[in-house]
C-alpha cells in the first residue's frame, strides 16, 4: 500500500495528488442537479459533470467571491473553502447565489490531516471539523447532513438552501 507520512502519522498516498473531489462525486451526483457550479476543480477532468466550472486558473475574471449569475441550482466545491481569505462571507455568498431549495456541497478537508492544518500549509487558510461546519449552519437555520471523516480525512456536506 502506497503512504505517506508527515508528524509521524501515516496516511493514503492519494491524499498529496490531488483530486479529492473524485470521493465526493459519486454522492454529489445525486443532489446537484439543473445548472450549477463547480468552484476550484482544478482540472477539467476532476470537476464535476455537466457543471460550469469556476476557478482562478481560468483567467476568466470569476472567483469564488465572483460568479457569472445568481439563482443556480446548486454550488458543488470541493477542498476549495479553506483556500479563500474570508470562509464565512464566501459560503454566505455561495448560498446567495442558489435558488431557494438549491442544494450547496461541500467536501472539505477535516483537521485530522496534520499537512492541510494553515501553519504546516500555506496555501489553505482555515481548517475545518464537522462540528464547525454544523454549528455554522445551524445557526443560519439551514437544513443539511454531515458526513463523518472518510478515508481521504475529509467529510461532506449537503444543504438545501
Amino acid at each position: 500500500m502506497e503512504t505517506v507520512i508527515f508528524k509521524n502519522e501515516t496516511y493514503p498516498a492519494f491524499q498529496a495528488k490531488g483530486n479529492a473531489a473524485q470521493f465526493a462525486i459519486p454522492y454529489a451526483i445525486h443532489f446537484c442537479k439543473g445548472t450549477g457550479y463547480d468552484i476550484g476543480f482544478g482540472k477539467e477532468m476532476w470537476k464535476l459533470p455537466d457543471a460550469i466550472g469556476i476557478d482562478t486558473e481560468l483567467n476568466n475574471g470569476y472567483d469564488a467571491l465572483n460568479l457569472p449569475q445568481k439563482d443556480v441550482d446548486y454550488i458543488f466545491s470541493s477542498h476549495c473553502l479553506e483556500h479563500v481569505d474570508d470562509w464565512v462571507t464566501t459560503l454566505e455568498y455561495w448560498i446567495s447565489c442558489i435558488k431557494k431549495g438549491g442544494v450547496l456541497f461541500l467536501y472539505l478537508p477535516d483537521m485530522s490531516q496534520k499537512y492541510w492544518r494553515p501553519w504546516h500549509n500555506r496555501k489553505h487558510h482555515h481548517c475545518f471539523t464537522p462540528d464547525i461546519i454544523r454549528s455554522f449552519l445551524e445557526d443560519h437555520k439551514y437544513t443539511f447532513f454531515i458526513s463523518g471523516i472518510d478515508l481521504n480525512n475529509s467529510f461532506m456536506v449537503v444543504c438545501s438552501v
